[in-house]
């Protein structure tokens, strides 16, 4: 936090506390989110990268299950 003013909420990008003149707001996704100023500074304004993130996490999980489902398959036939 930039100033000593009580925190609003959390940053999006970074989840550390912010207030309201401590942050930028950002559209993504379904509503609008405050993005702390160092992250703003760094080019956090877009949630892009953390949407990647999670359909990299959900296309690991579904590789996996597809390798499971692969070795089930040849063990058994």
């Amino acid at each position: 936090m930039h100033c000593g003013a009580r925190a609003a909420g959390p940053c999006a990008t970074c989840h550390r506390s912010v207030c309201g003149d401590c942050c930028t707001l950002t559209e993504g996704g379904l509503g609008v989110f405050a993005i702390c100023l160092d992250c703003d500074r760094k080019g956090g304004r877009s949630l892009a990268p953390a949407w990647r993130g999670l359909l990299l996490w959900l296309l690991l999980i579904l590789g996996g299950l597809a390798a499971i489902v692969a070795l089930l398959e040849a063990v058994a036939g």
